[in-house]
């Protein structure tokens, strides 16, 4: 029996602002802001996370 892959990811995302780099969840449920300068970077949307900054690399 395989144990199923899951079907979200965590993201490396970059703040626009302060240029601080985050690890976030892919399919978060609340609005995630920058630990460093408190920008919004990802909001929910009822699935996928809707991202407002640039993502460096899925891990």
């Amino acid at each position: 029996m395989e144990v199923p892959k899951p079907k979200s990811k965590f993201v490396k995302v970059k703040c626009q602002k302060c240029k601080n780099e985050q690890i976030i969840f892919g399919k978060s449920a609340s609005k995630i802001k920058c630990l460093v300068c408190g920008k919004l970077l990802a909001e929910p949307s009822g699935g996928k996370t809707k991202l407002k900054t640039k993502i460096l690399e899925v891990l």
